[in-house]
């Protein structure tokens, strides 16, 4: 058949988390929650960050747009899934699809080159503490910021490139609460294996970089274990304990997006709920991963805090 004499779907149903109205009703309650957390409390590490002078280093400058990126990562799904939790089977129209797509992967390609960053930054701090300030200074930061957001654009591309390339003549229910390409791409009414693989390259490049950032644990640990005579400075003590944080974020993100772009474009009974994992839990425990045993965040947060008090003080009188 020609695929130029088919006709060309418009829209997909989104099919969500379920069909039953108890569980949605379940599920909106439970994620708005959720999502309220995760704005919350990434937006108050970005906050926290901008406005302590103490905090205008390289780690938690990176800290603070790895929150502003979960925010953004987050609402680019959250949001509309939790209309269509009460809304049943919407329909999303095909360039809202391909959009939502771009978006993200883009936010999503961006987090994982910033984690690769993060990793760095750590391992310097750790193994070459007199020169962590030469070779992390604002330049290199910033480039490799730079670097991260070309890379998240590129990553992001290619995939809605690769998607757009099939037609889509039907069926029209996309089997999850977002747009994204393992169910997408299986809508389409054509042969799309070399595209599968094309895409699994892509993406296997991006999650498979997670190793990088886990390479570097065993050489921190070489090198603190090195000095275990002598007792670690408060900066190295911080880098140890960010280093910990990094890793447990990592893995949270890394396991999940290995299990679902690593891998043929099959469904699984698991597949929601890892993207669940993904997309809206990780979001929201990322600021507590880095701030609840980080003394100088919460002290930062401590005085911001106050700030708000001293400045709601005179108000209420």
């Amino acid at each position: 058949v020609n695929p130029a004499n088919y006709s060309q779907v418009t829209g997909f149903v989104l099919l969500g988390l379920s069909q039953v109205w108890e569980l949605r009703f379940l599920f909106f309650i439970v994620f708005s929650v959720m999502y309220l957390m995760t704005t919350t409390g990434n937006l108050l590490i970005v906050a926290i960050v901008t406005s302590d002078p103490r905090l205008h280093t390289t780690m938690y400058f990176l800290l603070g747009n790895l929150s502003l990126l979960d925010f953004c990562y987050s609402s680019i799904t959250a949001p509309r899934m939790l209309v269509d939790l009460l809304a049943g089977n919407p329909i999303i129209s095909f360039g809202g699809c391909l959009t939502q797509l771009f978006f993200f992967h883009f936010i999503g390609g961006i987090k994982v080159f910033l984690l690769t960053v993060m990793a760095y930054d750590r391992y310097v701090a750790i193994s070459q503490p007199l020169r962590y300030m030469l070779i992390m200074n604002q330049t290199v930061c910033g480039l490799l910021m730079a670097a991260s957001w070309v890379g998240g654009f590129i990553h992001s591309i290619v995939q809605v490139r690769l998607i757009i390339q099939p037609p889509f003549c039907g069926p029209d229910k996309l089997d999850n609460f977002h747009c994204d390409v393992p169910q997408l791409i299986k809508l389409a009414c054509t042969d799309t294996s070399v595209l599968e693989l094309l895409m699994v390259s892509n993406n296997g490049l991006i999650v498979f970089s997670g190793p990088d950032v886990f390479s570097g644990a065993p050489r921190i640990l070489h090198s603190t274990a090195s000095h275990a005579p002598k007792p670690f400075s408060g900066g190295q003590q911080q880098g140890l304990s960010t280093c910990a944080s990094h890793i447990a974020v990592v893995t949270l993100i890394f396991v999940p997006c290995i299990y679902i772009y690593a891998r043929p474009f099959q469904t699984f009974p698991m597949d929601k709920l890892v993207s669940v994992l993904y997309t809206m839990v990780t979001p929201m425990l990322n600021p507590a991963f880095y701030t609840l045993r980080n003394k100088e965040v919460i002290m930062a947060m401590k005085k911001l805090w106050r700030r708000q008090k001293d400045l709601l003080g005179p108000l209420k009188h």
